[in-house]
């Protein structure tokens, strides 16, 4: 019976170090996944993938060590077109196809989830709710300044006692005749300390939940920044707090009502998230293939040892299922046919599959794992924010639960 020291010929060693190596960005994509991209996908993944390269790598680890957010890379995120990339470009988007945001998701999350976050609900939860239910007035004076960056947004859905029942809400628009005063708050907001503008959902005195534009500077609105926070350490977090904010009527979104609103934009930003959360599962991935076949131990690399192989190639398969079904989803969605169940799906997947090929990757690399030198445990804390937010890991297995039986497991 041959040892595991002899389980690899000196030819196929090599072969594998070539590709977990020099070839680790051809070697992730297991079922040639490129062939299903269009030149211009490709050309903005590696676009978006340079960016990162120079802009996000070099500094992120000191970012998160330091719990800071750059706030110059916003604008950086601007002229990269990372913001809005499926608005339309009369409103400075990029009139691109929802493939082409999944790849963008993806690159700048390899980079880091934070960053990521940064940029989805920039274009997910504040572009894509002013541009779908906003007035053309609306479009016309937001979008541009966000798909540039020189404006940051927020969205406010989240309160301190409503999470996963946003029905719920308590924050609420009082009608004054010439203007409406909100009041009220939300909590866990990513760009909050940052934004200028803040999409938010509240009650009116109906009952009924209205989409309101909220603007930096407005009297009564504040947003404390949260911090001590061991997840996404390089994106700002806060609240946002309404004390009889008077709100113009030309800032209500008029194209929309009810809880359909923030669930559509959560729709979209899930959608990014299925795509995002497999970019920081091929860092964590690249990052322990590699490292398998450097480290040595009982003569030879631990990339020839039974159970690391187990290790690498369960994560390999993971990701590819996982890009499968996102790029599938992509089809779905630029035809408009995905509906929210199989969002929800794709979402909850990528992410448990990227959390699980962190924590096997944090093994692989041994005690160097839970060091800055690499990427892992960074990662490893994002995951564990990114599948709590937008739908926890649990709502969303009920949402297919509901899907495939017709019955609602929660209210």
């Amino acid at each position: 019976m041959s040892s595991e020291a002899d389980v690899l010929s000196p030819e196929s060693k090599a072969h594998t170090a070539q590709k977990g190596s020099t070839n680790a960005n051809g070697f992730t994509d297991y079922f040639d996944l490129d062939g299903l991209l269009t030149e211009e996908h490709l050309l903005i993944r590696q676009s978006i993938r340079d960016f990162v390269k120079k802009e996000i790598n070099p500094n992120i680890e000191k970012w998160a060590q330091d719990a800071h957010f750059p706030s110059e890379i916003v604008r950086k995120f601007g002229d990269v077109g990372a913001f809005g990339p499926t608005i339309p470009q009369e409103y400075g988007g990029g009139g691109l196809d929802y493939i082409s945001y999944g790849l963008i998701m993806q690159e700048i999350e390899r980079g880091d989830s934070g960053m990521r976050s940064t940029a989805s609900v920039q274009g997910s939860l504040v572009m894509f709710p002013i541009y779908a239910y906003g007035s053309e007035e609306q479009r016309k004076k937001f979008l541009p300044k966000l798909a540039s960056g020189e404006w940051l947004g927020c969205f406010g859905l989240t309160e301190p006692d409503h999470g996963s029942n946003p029905g719920g809400m308590t924050t609420n628009l009082k009608d004054m005749g010439d203007h409406y005063l909100l009041n009220g708050a939300k909590l866990w907001i990513s760009n909050s300390p940052e934004c200028q503008v803040a999409v938010v959902w509240a009650k009116n005195e109906q009952g009924r939940i209205k989409g309101v534009i909220v603007e930096r500077g407005m009297e009564g609105f504040s947003t404390p920044e949260i911090h001590n926070k061991w997840s996404l350490r390089a994106s700002c977090t806060g609240e946002l707090v309404f004390e009889d904010v008077k709100i113009p009527k030309e800032n209500i979104l008029p194209n929309i009502d009810g809880l359909k609103g923030p669930l559509s934009c959560l729709d979209s930003a899930r959608f990014g998230i299925a795509w995002g959360a497999i970019g920081a599962a091929i860092d964590c991935y690249e990052s322990a293939l590699k490292y398998s076949l450097q480290r040595e131990q009982f003569g030879q690399p631990i990339g020839g040892f039974q159970l690391q192989q187990k290790k690498l190639a369960e994560m390999i398969t993971e990701i590819t299922k996982a890009q499968l079904m996102a790029w599938r989803l992509g089809v779905l969605k630029n035809e408009g046919k995905a509906t929210s169940a199989q969002i929800s799906m794709a979402k909850r997947n990528s992410v448990d599959m990227a959390l699980h090929v962190a924590r096997e990757a944090r093994q692989i690399h041994g005690g160097m794992g839970i060091t800055g030198e690499y990427p892992i445990m960074r990662h490893m804390m994002n995951l564990e924010s990114v599948i709590t937010y937008e739908g926890t890991h649990d709502i969303h297995l009920l949402i297919t639960g509901a899907d495939i039986t017709g019955i609602q497991a929660f209210k």
